[in-house]
């Protein structure tokens, strides 16, 4: 399972395991699943997809702006609004 965590200015939002996440990136979205290789990546205004199990629907999450960030223990999002 992925780590997934969505922060914004004001507060921790989530923080879970998740089986995947799709995230709108500046250049184009992106989906990390556990182990995905570090990078970061600006990110633009539009929704993250979170799959809480392979086969789900995902969970749609409004955010504007921000940076993604994936290292080894996970992924986080650093969004200026989300919700």
């Amino acid at each position: 399972m992925l780590h997934f965590e969505l922060v914004t200015p004001e507060k921790l939002l989530r923080s879970e395991s998740v089986h995947m996440v799709t995230v709108p990136g500046t250049e184009g979205d992106f989906g990390v699943l556990e182990g995905h290789a570090p990078f970061m990546s600006t990110i633009r205004d539009g929704e993250l997809l979170v799959f809480a199990t392979e086969k789900g629907e995902p969970e749609r999450i409004a955010i504007r702006g921000g940076f993604a960030e994936v290292t080894p223990k996970g992924l986080t999002i650093l969004a200026e609004q989300a919700g």
